[in-house]
């Protein structure tokens, strides 16, 4: 697993996740907290490893890991069940 991220993927990520946009999660493996499928939140920041950091509605921190765990905009979601 690659967890490295390059100078434009960083780029494309905030262009798509910036502060304030509402996010759904797809997967995330983490064995100290219950952070199941379909969890919304809402994005805080990007950091400069390309974790998506988010304020779950579970009142979870959690960022969401490049490489590792997965999400994806509420919109989107909508748009595609729509």
């Amino acid at each position: 697993m690659n967890l490295s991220i390059k100078k434009e993927e960083l780029g494309t990520l905030r262009e798509k996740y910036p502060p304030g946009c509402r996010v759904e999660l797809v997967k995330m493996d983490d064995p100290y907290r219950e952070m199941p499928p379909g969890l919304r939140g809402v994005v805080t920041g990007i950091d400069d490893s390309g974790s998506i950091h988010v304020a779950w509605q579970n009142g979870s921190s959690l960022a969401v890991i490049f490489g590792e765990d997965e999400c994806r905009r509420v919109e989107d979601a909508e748009r595609e069940a729509g």
